[in-house]
């Protein structure tokens, strides 16, 4: 069982390994890592040099901010490992990555990214869909970037694959300076303390 949870601590940021096309991108990432160091909130993130997962990194380290770094074993020369953060964790597997980056954290942001920041955004989705935690997952649609999962997810629920009673719970904002609100609001929202799932692998 989690921590019961009164205030965000730690943010897991799930995003790409390249920068993208872009210039937004990096510049999201650099704001939103600013954002957090500014606000005294700890980075939980893959581990990386690369891309965008670094440029959030280089910017909570260069604001004065915590970073927590946690990547594979097998990763670890192939994404850059970034060894300047405070905590670096080394784990055998995506699986153990995951986990770890779930307990970290008090809530998720996804920016811009590929197959695998879609993968473990729609993971957090699915798990809130099940009740398996409730922990804030938000969208970072910096650009229109999440634009064409978005229209999916209403295609499925159009179609009857995402019924009302097992909504796939999430926040959307298009501005960096919006993401960080909504989650505390998000948060805040809680009337009473809880014990947050630990999600099944």
């Amino acid at each position: 069982m989690g921590r019961p949870m009164h205030k965000i601590r730690k943010i897991c940021v799930y995003c790409g390994s390249s920068m993208g096309v872009d210039p937004a991108f990096v510049e999201a990432a650099r704001a939103f890592g600013r954002i957090l160091a500014d606000n005294d909130i700890g980075l939980v993130y893959g581990g990386g040099d690369l891309g965008l997962m670094g440029a959030v990194a280089h910017s909570v380290l260069s604001a004065g901010g915590h970073v927590t770094g946690i990547i594979p074993h097998f990763l670890q020369k192939r994404e850059n490992m970034l060894e300047s953060v405070q905590e670096l964790v080394v784990v055998e597997d995506m699986h153990e990555r995951k986990r770890l980056m779930f307990e970290k954290a008090d809530g998720f942001v996804a920016l811009p990214g590929g197959i695998g920041t879609l993968e473990e955004l729609v993971e957090q989705l699915t798990w809130v869909q099940l009740e398996r935690h409730d922990k804030p997952v938000l969208i970072a649609d910096i650009g229109g970037f999440w634009g064409p999962l978005l229209a999916l997810l209403d295609h499925m629920r159009d179609q009857g694959f995402i019924r009302a009673n097992l909504e796939a719970r999430y926040l959307i904002r298009d501005r960096v300076e919006d993401i960080l609100p909504a989650l505390q609001e998000a948060v805040a929202r809680k009337r009473a303390p809880h014990l947050a799932l630990r999600p099944e692998f």
